[in-house]
């Protein structure tokens, strides 16, 4: 149920002075607003649509952490988690408090996490009132009840608008910035309408926050629940099919990108919405975001056909990273509330455009930790400028971006997870078959589905499995619905030495990146890796 407007209280507390506050606006309100402001506009069929400005996503290299006691032995500091000082921090603080005061600004009260044990409250003020919309959206939504007796356990305060005249003076880099302190419980964004900050900034405080407080795993990944009660987990970078392999007819989805895993086995999703690319969106490939795209959603960034309001999902004029944000329940399908017991499988998305991994293929506990803080897929010609042929990218827990902690950390919690709840932990490749990029072809997507059919379905229990010679991945011999020749990828390459120089080529690749995290890895995670590295030699695999 949505909120009564609030106009009386005021900000004061927080050192904001003399400010209009509109307080939990619901969302008509706040499109009404944002059109009158000539701020967004409203496309043929009602939904509003803004543009964010300078920044079209999020700018890692401004994101900081504050450096104090609490933090300073846990951060894994270094190029992701860079560190600003609590006296830069209070200044900055200032500066926005000070930008704010005077102005107009809207006021979201609300929460993350879904499940009771672990909900942390959240208290949002933003300049804009479509930043307000979007945290309506994604965040989750609260009861009169609930807001009546509201206590944030943590305040974010967004002010696009401001720029800090003089970064170096704070100890940041440029005007804009997106910083976490977690020992006054304040995220600060300032310089950047883009919302991914503020949903992204609240991600990674409950990434540091849930394992080191309540023993719980955050995960970058999507989950939904079968109707035995058994709950499935897909990790996987951007263009890997997370959000697509999770939309399951027959399955609850859960949510679609943030999830935590309790020490009761119970899988939550931290958001009360959904956050979506809708570059080259169609109703045929994705139903449900489709659908979903109509009043009560908020559309980024998007550009309309000529002389109409119809969006033209295929214009990347302004960013490639055209987004929606919409409350969960613009899906048909959901689990209400969203969590759920039970976890079963786990899904390891890699979109593996050199065509050497197979499109199935099982892991053990140490392999599953290594290609968890390895995060593998490969960038294709095209997604950037200048790439012309496939990249590895690695991006370690399948969310670099967000993690504090040493990937390390995360991979153990997984492990031992997996191991008490007796977890299957799968590799799917819905990338390229018989070939790299330009060469091969793209897996198709019936298989993937009929892969994951059969795992969920329990078919492939009793299957005879292989060993891939290089990566040490168990293949199955046999999976309903696929051709048998593409479960091994060496079966359907014309020439076998092609293959197994490729496959040698990504083995190494796999092995540089990991070099970073090794020292702080086990035993078992370094022998999860693909077998072959530099001191080896074909001879000892073939």
């Amino acid at each position: 149920m949505e909120a009564v407007i609030q106009n009386t209280r005021n900000l004061e507390q927080y050192g904001l002075k003399n400010t209009k506050a509109n307080w939990n606006l619901d969302g008509e309100t706040l499109q009404k607003i944002t059109l009158e402001k000539e701020m967004g506009v409203e496309t043929d069929n009602g939904t509003l649509a803004i543009k964010t400005g300078k920044f079209t996503g999020r700018s890692p290299k401004d994101r900081f952490l504050v450096k104090d006691a609490y933090t300073k032995d846990k951060v894994w500091w270094g190029r992701i988690n860079k560190p600003i000082s609590p006296e830069h921090f209070d200044q900055l603080e200032t500066e926005i408090k000070n930008y704010l005061s005077g102005k107009e600004v809207y006021v979201r009260d609300a929460a993350v996490c879904a499940d009771p044990q672990y909900t942390m409250n959240v208290r949002v003020v933003t300049e804009y009132p479509w930043s307000n919309f979007f945290v309506k959206n994604m965040f989750l939504r609260l009861s009169e009840a609930e807001l009546e007796n509201f206590e944030e356990d943590w305040l974010v305060l967004c002010a696009p608008g401001y720029e800090a005249k003089n970064p170096k003076e704070f100890g940041i880099i440029a005007g804009n910035f997106s910083i976490l302190n977690f020992t006054k419980k304040i995220a600060l964004v300032g310089g950047s309408a883009y919302t991914g900050e503020i949903k992204k900034g609240i991600f990674s405080a409950l990434n540091l926050i849930l394992p080191v407080e309540k023993n719980v795993l955050p995960m970058h990944c999507s989950a939904n629940v079968g109707e035995e009660g058994d709950t499935a987990i897909f990790f996987g970078l951007s263009g890997t099919g997370k959000t697509t392999l999770s939309a399951d007819p027959k399955r609850k989805l859960i949510g679609d990108d943030e999830h935590g895993w309790t020490a009761e086995n119970t899988i939550f999703n931290f958001e009360g919405g959904c956050y979506a690319k809708v570059i080259d969106l169609t109703e045929e490939k994705e139903p449900d975001i489709y659908r979903a795209i109509k009043p009560g959603a908020l559309l980024e960034n998007i550009v309309f056909k000529k002389g109409t309001k119809e969006v033209d999902f295929f214009d990347s004029t302004i960013t490639q990273n055209t987004r929606v944000s919409y409350p969960i329940d613009h899906i048909d399908n959901i689990q209400v509330p969203s969590y759920a017991s039970n976890p079963k499988n786990i899904f390891f998305l890699t979109c593996d455009a050199f065509g050497v991994l197979p499109p199935v293929s099982k892991l053990t506990p140490g392999q599953a930790a290594y290609h968890f803080i390895s995060g593998y897929t490969a960038k294709v010609a095209g997604t950037e400028a200048g790439i012309t042929e496939p990249v590895p990218s690695f991006s370690a827990c399948f969310g670099e971006p967000f993690m504090p902690l040493h990937p390390t950390k995360y991979a153990e919690m997984l492990s031992k997870k997996m191991t008490e709840a007796g977890v299957n932990v799968w590799l799917i490749n819905t990338g390229w078959s018989g070939g790299p990029y330009g060469v091969g072809s793209r897996i198709k997507l019936k298989y993937t589905r009929a892969m994951i059919s059969a795992i969920l379905e329990g078919q492939l229990a009793d299957v005879d499995f292989e060993s891939h010679p290089i990566f040490g991945l168990h293949m199955p011999k046999y999976c309903p619905g696929v051709p048998s020749e593409i479960l091994d990828p060496m079966n359907t390459w014309l020439q076998k030495g092609a293959y197994i120089s490729k496959a040698i080529q990504l083995a190494h690749s796999f092995h540089i990146n990991f070099d970073k995290f090794a020292s702080e890895a086990s035993d078992e995670i370094l022998n999860g890796g693909p077998l072959i590295d530099s001191h080896h030699t074909l001879a000892d695999h073939f």
